[in-house]
């Protein structure tokens, strides 16, 4: 396996910095942990080091200044968890939807012995308190 070495060099007309680097490799390690397919045939097991490599080799597009200010405010208005869910249930399909069920059955249960439990609970002390006021 092959290690990269530090420091990196990259082409500072593309990336302005090392921290540029990181941040730009951060993101698309993150990317890559969710399964997206590399952009490059690399030998490395580990997204952090893919993602290194794909910075390097000028693989990735990013945006900076107000491009990217105006980029994050967009992804900002945009609910990824809620994607993610849908995403989930398109691929699970008809299990999810049963087990959504007996959920909701379970819960509904357990909420109606939870109130029954109560209701008995309190109508014990008021019966209590009644006796002991005659």
């Amino acid at each position: 396996m092959d290690i990269i070495s530090l420091p990196v060099e990259f082409d500072h007309s593309k990336i302005d910095g090392k921290y540029r680097l990181v941040t730009i490799a951060a993101q698309r390690a993150k990317e890559l942990s969710l399964g997206t397919k590399p952009k490059i045939q690399t030998k490395s097991k580990k997204v952090t080091s893919i993602a290194i490599e794909e910075a390097i080799e000028n693989h990735l597009d990013f945006l900076t200044g107000d491009e990217a200010i105006q980029a994050r405010e967009e992804a900002g208005k945009f609910d990824y968890r809620k994607l993610l869910e849908d995403s989930r249930k398109l691929t699970a399909g008809e299990d999810l939807t049963e087990l959504e069920k007996d959920l909701k059955v379970y819960l509904h249960e357990k909420e109606a012995m939870d109130k029954k439990a109560f209701d008995e609970l309190f109508s014990s002390k008021k019966d209590e308190e009644s006796e002991t006021e005659e």
